[in-house]
């Protein structure tokens, strides 16, 4: 049973951040020449791309401004950035890097730092692992000396980088490396693989001595041993050019004498005699970095904490919920209540907690023209919510007219301090109006687009403001558009990559355009403003602009919006689902049935999937080439890399012959096997087992066997069961929080010492510092739930613990050695 359950302990890794800015870049040969190029940024995990930026005009010190986040599907050894200056020509030029180590990750985790670039050296560009056994022997020859020699096998490489995006045909070499000797042994070439199989031998005469007899013992010459090593380096074979370095390792012989077979993997290391050159001259990056591992146990685990925090929305007084705590103890940190605000939205909680929250808010709210201001609970929960469940509204409503004002990059700058030579004010004017009132409409237009589950939240709201404040007529629609306008729209207008309406961050001048009419659809959207009309903008030039507004009737538009989007008629289910867009991209795509094999067979494809079919296109935007509907996908799974010596591939198995796709990189193709997964994953059809590789010459190369038809040789890979829409893990939520209980430790003691002081002392309250930061009504009944949290996060970090003390071997495949380097 314990191995039952260790087999489903999961460890996800994710990744957020900014690359924000580079300054003071250095020339990429000879002086200022960098100050004539274009530059762009890429990620890496160890050698392998997995985001890129787009690239950014002519400048030493460029704004990137790009957001990223990504699920990493693999182990590594080192994240790195990249910086790279595009020539006249198109070819990619290296300006620099920063790498940091995945054990250091955790030092910038959270945080916003500038980090010197250091050069792009070829010998510290390595990944992969390799699987070495050695051995000393003592030997006899046939004249009765006695030597020692050394027996190294080497058994195979995992995870080596691709190179020019295609599998490289490796060979090692292994030397016997001393001050006064090197003696060097090659392996054969392994052709198109990253994880090749090479289980071949060398020996190496490592000691010798002048006789042998019965009555003495062979004496290990001490000097000789504690100098030499053995080292291991791999290559990538080029016939028509140079071998490229793809990693070494090194290994002491003396660790030989206590062990008689030692046998471990290795982590490949870049050579120590790289190239340098002063990085102070290649210039610095400003990145914000948060990196997340969460070792996420079977279920059962969590239950007792799951169900304590879904308890909440009943819990009376709301401050003394368990997941009202939360948010009490994390208020410094706003990603902190993302993980709670998940799990209720899954388990259909989240509109009766977040009404109770938003009630004791508007009890302590003393005017009406402030509802909803701050940064408080209540408006971060609605905050997530609206840009979890509301990803898909903003897409139909908002992303047409977006992409036309970015791709049409129409001056509208009305700021005459900011116009260009050679602007007409008027006419920019004409612009932005334009563009407003497509947004504006766009918005007022979609009432019937907004998911029943906002208008729900919309209706709360504007009910307790109304019970509220009943004498003030307009509070009814400030608590609605202080969220929809402000928060959601406004917002994502503003930044529209952060929100997937556009893939990179827009150039500066779209940016202004975006900023003003983000400003414009504010005051247009805020019922408090609207009110005053436009007396609320500062700048003579927005209040200018603003007045042609009024004789449209917006303040109708938006008050008939506001009404649609928080009636109290429940909007209910066309039975007709929109189609959604889940994901799509570039690919490769080789279909099976073809008669010739090779690279001919795979073409790029615009791969698309929604919640009601999979399609791909030759591009973005073109006719459909091929519609599978979800409901005859029968699995969705990882192809071995021998079937086509391609990396980064799976097939989707449905009612034809099976669809054989490869991604761009582990990222996208982790991405696209769990949306596909996900999304076929309650079909009737679907299959128990398949086969790992392709149907070529007559046979399964997985399993040799002959029919196309045959059941498949491996079982076919679990779905976890989650909300497709939304994209949610249970289990992983709830190991979050339990991290952020655990990180707040302190905190949580504070709550309690302070529940037990106010629960003793009936007197007027001497508030300490610390304890005026916490929200208590009750202090019993926050004190027995910070005790029953406190029991639940003793038991689940006494199963982590049993789990910890079964960590990987050292030298296993899952902790390889950190050899020695050059």
């Amino acid at each position: 049973m314990a191995e039952e359950d260790d087999a489903k302990i999961r460890i996800l890794q994710s990744l957020r951040g900014k690359i924000c800015e580079a300054k003071n870049l250095g020339p990429v040969s000879g002086p200022n020449r960098q100050r004539d190029l274009c530059t762009f940024c890429t990620i890496s995990l160890d050698q392998e791309e997995v985001f890129r930026t787009k690239v950014f005009d002519k400048s030493v010190s460029p704004f990137y401004g790009e957001d990223f986040y990504f699920e990493i599907p693999r182990s590594f050894q080192c994240l790195s950035f990249y910086v790279y200056a595009k020539s006249v020509f198109q070819r990619e030029l290296p300006v620099g890097k920063v790498s940091i180590r995945k054990d250091d990750l955790c030092k910038y985790s959270g945080k916003e730092d500038w980090f010197g670039l250091q050069p792009i050296d070829p010998n510290s560009e390595v990944q992969g692992k390799v699987h070495l056994e050695m051995r000393l022997n003592e030997v006899i020859t046939e004249n009765g000396s006695v030597g020692q020699h050394l027996r190294v096998r080497i058994i195979e490489c995992q995870g080596l980088p691709l190179i020019s995006g295609q599998n490289c045909d490796p060979y090692a070499t292994v030397s016997l490396v001393g001050p006064a000797r090197s003696d060097q042994k090659k392996t054969k070439v392994k052709k198109k693989t990253s994880n090749p199989q090479f289980e071949e031998t060398f020996f190496f005469e490592v000691t010798r001595s002048s006789s042998y007899s019965k009555k003495s013992h062979f004496q290990v010459e001490e000097e000789d041993i504690e100098k030499l090593e053995i080292k291991v380096d791999l290559w990538n074979n080029e016939n028509l050019g140079q071998d490229v370095f793809l990693g070494e390792t090194r290994v002491p012989v003396k660790i030989l004498r206590n062990d008689h077979i030692h046998k471990a993997w290795y982590l490949l290391q870049p050579k120590g005699n790289g190239s340098k050159s002063k990085s102070d001259d290649l210039g610095s990056l400003r990145l914000k970095l948060t990196y997340i591992e969460d070792t996420v146990l079977p279920s059962a685990c969590y239950t007792p904490l799951c169900n304590l925090l879904l308890k909440s929305p009943d819990v009376k007084p709301i401050s003394a919920s368990a997941a009202h705590i939360l948010g009490d103890i994390c208020r410094e940190r706003y990603e902190a209540v993302l993980p709670m605000v998940r799990l209720l939205l899954h388990h259909n909680r989240f509109v009766p907690f977040v009404s109770a929250v938003a009630a004791l808010e508007l009890d302590n709210t003393q005017e009406a023209n402030t509802i909803f201001r701050g940064n408080s609970l209540a408006t971060r929960c609605i905050d997530d919510m609206m840009k979890i469940v509301g990803k898909n509204y903003l897409a139909v409503t908002l992303k047409l007219v977006i992409d036309e004002i970015c791709d049409s990059n129409k001056s509208c700058e009305i700021d005459p301090i900011k116009l260009k030579e050679g602007d007409n004010v008027e006419v920019n004017k004409e612009n932005l109006q334009v563009y407003v009132q497509k947004v504006f409409s766009s918005i007022t237009q979609s009432s019937a687009s907004c998911p029943p589950l906002m208008c729900d939240v919309f209706r709360s709201l504007r009910h307790l403001a109304c019970k509220r404040f009943p004498a003030d007529p307009h509070v009814q629609y400030s608590a609605v558009s202080s969220f929809v306008f402000l928060r959601f729209f406004a917002v994502a207008v503003l930044s529209p990559h952060s929100f997937q309406l556009r893939s990179h961050h827009p150039d500066p001048e779209i940016s202004r355009t975006l900023t003003l009419i983000s400003k414009t659809i504010q005051t247009l959207g805020s019922w408090g403003s609207l009110s005053k009309k436009v007396s609320s903008f500062k700048e003579t030039y927005m209040y200018d602009f603003f007045k042609s507004f009024q004789e449209d009737k917006c303040i109708e538009k938006v008050k008939k919006f506001l009404d649609e989007i928080s009636s109290n008629v429940s909007k209910e289910s066309s039975g007709i689902e929109d189609a959604v867009v889940l994901k799509e991209g570039e690919v490769q795509k080789r279909a099976q049935g073809r008669k010739r094999l090779g690279k001919k067979n795979f073409k790029k494809r615009w791969l698309r999937v929604t919640n009601r079919e999979l399609s791909y296109h030759k591009h973005k935007g073109k006719e459909a080439l091929c519609i599978i509907n979800v409901k005859n996908i029968q699995a969705v799974e990882k192809l071995d890399e021998s079937a086509f010596n391609r990396k980064n591939m799976f097939q989707v198995v449905h009612s034809e012959k099976p669809l054989y796709v490869q991604a761009g990189n582990c990222v996208e193709a982790s991405e696209w096997l769990e949306v596909l997964g996900q999304v076929g994953r309650c079909n009737e059809g679907r299959l128990a087992t398949f086969h790992p590789s392709n149907y070529t010459g007559g046979a399964w190369q997985c399993c040799k066997t002959q029919s196309s038809s045959a059941p498949g040789c491996k079982p076919c890979t679990t779905t976890m069961l989650a909300n497709l829409q939304l994209d949610i893990d249970c289990d992983r939520e709830t190991e979050r929080i339990f991290s952020l209980l655990t990180s707040n430790d302190t905190k949580l003691q504070n709550m309690e010492d302070a529940c037990a002081s106010m629960a003793v002392y009936q007197g007027p309250q001497r508030e300490q510092e610390e304890y005026s930061k916490f929200t208590i009504q009750e202090p019993k009944e926050t004190f027995q739930t910070l005790k029953q949290l406190r029991n639940i996060m003793e038991e689940l970090q006494r199963q982590h613990n049993i789990r910890n003390d079964t960590t990987a071997q050292y030298g296993s495949l899952d902790n390889p050695i950190v050899g020695k380097t050059s």
